[in-house]
């Protein structure tokens, strides 16, 4: 039988390159899920969040993220989704849409900027209308979606996944 060493806090693995992507979502309804998506934000090497409405985050939740993700609180979404198309972002919806791609069939882009839904109501007409993609994550039982935290956990993830 092997020997195992449990290598906790083990240290992360080294980036070729900071991240180009940004993640951006409406105000939340939780603090809860917001501090969560920090935290995996910041596992993932992504440094920067756009977040609307009164964003605050729970230290205790995202642990070391919410020292390492710069957040960038806005009103609402469009105005900066549309200055960051203009710099060369593509604008990546989370969401399920008439033409969502599933997530293991999208190709990210590395500058790309990834759009997170509210909680009960998704993403809004006017932040659907200025994405370039929409991607959806597969459910396979009820309910009918993941809870945005755990999204962002797996969209994210998918991202790096990629770009390694």
């Amino acid at each position: 039988m092997t020997q195992r060493e449990h290598l906790r806090h083990k240290r992360p693995t080294e980036l070729s390159g900071e991240r180009e992507a940004i993640v951006a979502c409406p105000p939340l309804r939780s603090n809860v899920n917001l501090s969560r998506i920090v935290r995996t934000a910041s596992c993932c090497g992504f440094r920067r969040m756009i977040v609307c409405g009164s964003a605050k985050v729970d230290p205790k939740i995202a642990r070391d993220g919410s020292e390492q993700v710069r957040l960038d609180v806005r009103r609402s979404l469009p105005p900066v989704l549309k200055k960051l198309r203009g710099e060369g972002y593509r604008l990546v919806g989370v969401e399920q849409t008439s033409d969502s791609q599933s997530i293991y069939e999208y190709a990210f882009q590395p500058r790309s900027v990834i759009v997170l839904g509210h909680e009960r109501n998704g993403l809004q007409p006017d932040v659907l209308e200025l994405l370039d993609d929409v991607v959806e994550i597969p459910v396979y039982g009820l309910p009918h979606s993941y809870n945005v935290a755990s999204a962002a956990a797996m969209v994210l993830y998918e991202y790096c996944k990629q770009m390694s």
